[in-house]
């Protein structure tokens, strides 16, 4: 969704409707997770993808389909061995998508949500997919209001109180609910999507590297910044637009920023004047991922230093270093696909091994 905002933003600006299509449920070897979208707008213009390729055409008229009858649908591909012929899901697995139509009269929360997203505000956007309820009914929930409803006011409530709670984890999939909210009920379901703000990546050391890692982590959609003590290299120019940098010894800048479980840490200073203090405050701290370069013998000797300092042996097992995966990576771009790719794998799971020696589904399950 954060994708296509631009464009859907525009259409919903401007009162043209616009067909929108969300996946809203996967299982086995699906393409894309929950929350994937694609749109279609005036023109026939096409923004997004819910399967990179593998059920677009259908969708295709499906968006079209509901713009002209107003009516939200619910429809499920999965993989047929019975109808080579038959649409469907090439890789196998099964999604399933929500496809309705989007207008400021029948969505008039639709433009609040888009303008919180794409400002970084976190909001959690709640519709009905299935059951008594209206399809396609919609509730946007922010920390501290609500805009729509779900057609009841128990609904309302119990779905509010779920979203807030989902939006602080950023967490985005279906939930269920009696038709007036019920919690031991199943008859309604829910799709809740959350908006977080963006995962931070700290990035400490002003070096080539930084660059390299920063450029690939803001690909990856996180906010960026990079701090080193020395100002000479703490220099805006010398990293890509967008990357925050600031010049302050690393653990002064780390003690006072706020750090969550879905933050990324890389120390790429190789300096023990500032990577044992920075560590130190690193690995007592929220984090999803906290990686250091350096040699082996870099790492063995940093160890001894953060123990000595009186760090755990679980706060140490913390610690991603030497940094990155084993790619035989030389270059400052190089190492920098390395450690995006341990921290991808750790983010989901994954071995890090080549998927020809692994067995299973490509994309396996994935809780919300």
């Amino acid at each position: 969704m954060r994708d296509i905002l631009p464009a859907i933003g525009r259409w919903y600006g401007a009162g043209l409707p616009f067909g929108l299509a969300t996946v809203v449920e996967v299982s086995r070897s699906a393409p894309r997770d929950p929350g994937a979208a694609m749109a279609v707008g005036p023109g026939e213009e096409v923004v997004g993808s819910v399967s990179g390729g593998c059920v677009e055409g259908a969708v295709f008229e499906l968006a079209r389909d509901v713009v002209t009858s107003g009516e939200a649908r619910l429809e499920t591909f999965g993989y047929s061995d019975e109808d080579a012929f038959a649409v469907g899901l090439t890789c196998g697995g099964e999604i399933t998508l929500l496809v309705g139509p989007v207008t400021p009269e029948r969505d008039p929360a639709f433009g609040a949500v888009a303008d919180s997203v794409a400002a970084g505000e976190p909001v959690t956007f709640a519709t009905v997919t299935d059951g008594p309820a209206p399809r396609g009914a919609a509730l946007a929930v922010w920390p501290d209001r609500v805009s729509g409803t779900l057609g009841a006011s128990g609904l309302d409530a119990a779905v509010t109180a779920d979203a807030r709670g989902e939006l602080a984890l950023g967490a985005t999939g279906l939930r269920h609910y009696g038709p007036r909210g019920q919690r031991r009920e199943d008859s309604v379901s829910v799709f809740l999507e959350s908006f977080a703000p963006p995962p931070r990546m700290l990035v400490f050391g002003a070096i080539d590297y930084a660059a390299a890692v920063a450029r690939l982590g803001d690909f990856l959609g996180y906010r960026v910044t990079v701090c080193d003590a020395r100002p000479v290299f703490a220099t805006p120019r010398r990293f890509p637009a967008g990357v925050e940098v600031v010049a302050q010894w690393p653990h002064n800048y780390l003690r006072d920023t706020d750090t969550d479980a879905r933050t990324v840490i890389c120390v790429l200073t190789h300096d023990p004047k500032f990577d044992v203090p920075l560590l130190q405050e690193a690995l007592r701290r929220p984090a999803a991922y906290i990686g250091a370069m350096g040699s082996r013998r870099t790492h063995a000797d940093r160890a001894r230093q953060l123990a000595g300092a009186g760090l755990t042996e679980h706060e140490l097992s913390r610690l991603r270093s030497p940094v990155g995966l084993d790619l035989g990576a030389r270059t400052p771009e190089e190492v920098a696909v390395s450690v995006a790719a341990e921290i991808v794998a750790l983010r989901w799971g994954g071995s890090g091994a080549p998927l020809t020696t692994t067995e299973g589904a490509v994309h396996p399950h994935r809780s919300s």
